[in-house]
């Protein structure tokens, strides 16, 4: 069998293909390189689709973050809490903003922020709390939203890995702001960086997109201190292609993971993925805990299948944020067991099953 890669961006660029060239073509021919109508539709349609009343379409995830943070008010002197399972790139947008990252525990079965940490770690200077939406499943926003009440202190949604995923059939921004990536191998990539803030603030909505603008709302006049994020045309081309089909990509994203369920529940060594009651769960990453993993992923790379590692340190066992300390035992006993495996649309049932294969002689 062929190499089974983690994503296959070719096959999901087959099924836009048409849509894309000529999406291409209309920008080449107005020129609407930076913004336009093109731009303008991906982010009606995709706030649409989110269910708020707010897009701001900006040059990618991290971007978003920051400045979703720098709209609520997260600046010097503010502290904003999150967990110690993510992307470096949540703690990064904090500290760019000049805030204080504050970390805390995950929980040890869905691998979301532990929410009872999360509430206890508020102080006085507390201005954000940012729940990580990881793996493709909400983490449970309402319980971090009833501890805050009567505080100020805003939730901050990293929604980088769960377009379409529902939780109580909200999705992520319903509730305030939300930042979201379109990096190539998300659920809904782009061909490029790309990423957006959703939202039910107009007045966020608006700050946002004046700090992208390097803080200006027009020409050469500039009230505040901002940068330079926007969407450019021709990523909103492919981004408004993919969108239309992503409800019927996730669908099969949660086919393909129920017959991963099926075919690795006799592998007692294997630790399947949980889904927290109440989630759609999207299925951007498919991650088992493994014995031996780093021995198990080579195994498993030897044998053609483009298995990865999400994430293979906490954000305060990297070199960037070594400084934080702190322990937090959930995290630093997952993150050598943790093993991504191939997900997406277009994955077949043999391709599934190869990977099955070599995951049990891997492990044996």
């Amino acid at each position: 069998m062929n190499r089974i890669p983690l994503v296959d961006l070719a096959a999901a660029h087959a099924d836009v293909a048409e849509e894309v060239e000529a999406g291409f073509k209309r920008v080449l021919a107005e020129t609407a390189f930076i913004g336009g109508a093109e731009v303008r539709s991906f982010e009606q349609e995709y706030a649409a689709f989110s269910g708020v009343e707010h897009c701001v379409g900006v040059g990618n995830g991290t971007d978003a973050l920051e400045l979703a943070f720098r709209a609520v008010g997260v600046g010097p002197g503010a502290e904003v809490i999150l967990p110690a399972n993510t992307f470096i790139a949540t703690a990064e947008a904090v500290a760019r903003t000049g805030a204080k990252v504050v970390l805390v525990d995950c929980d040890p079965r869905t691998y979301l922020i532990d929410t009872d940490a999360a509430l206890a770690a508020i102080t006085p200077a507390t201005r954000a709390i940012a729940p990580v939406h990881l793996y493709g499943q909400l983490a449970p926003v309402e319980k971090l939203v009833a501890g805050i009440a009567g505080r100020d202190i805003t939730i901050v949604e990293d929604a980088a890995q769960c377009q379409g995923a529902s939780r109580f059939g909200r999705q992520a921004g319903v509730d305030g702001i939300a930042a979201t990536s379109f990096y190539p191998g998300k659920n809904l990539g782009a061909y490029g960086d790309a990423g957006a803030v959703v939202t039910t603030s107009q007045e966020w909505a608006t700050t946002i997109r004046t700090l992208g603008e390097h803080g200006s709302t027009r020409k050469y006049h500039h009230d505040l201190v901002g940068v330079n994020s926007r969407l450019d045309g021709l990523q909103a081309v492919v981004l408004r292609a993919k969108l239309t089909r992503l409800a019927g990509w996730n669908d099969r994203r949660r086919a393909a993971a129920e017959r991963y369920h099926e075919l690795l529940a006799g592998l007692d060594d294997v630790v399947l993925p949980v889904t927290l009651d109440g989630n759609e769960h999207v299925w951007h990453i498919y991650c088992i805990q493994v014995p031996n993993r780093d021995d198990v992923l080579a195994e498993l790379q030897a044998g053609g299948v483009g298995a990865a590692i999400h994430y293979p340190f906490p954000v305060h066992r990297t070199g960037a944020f070594a400084d934080l300390g702190g322990s937090f035992p959930n995290a630093e006993t997952v993150a050598p067991k943790i093993l991504s495996l191939p997900i997406y649309p277009h994955i077949t049932p043999e391709q599934q099953q190869h990977v099955a294969d070599t995951l049990a002689a891997a492990l044996h």
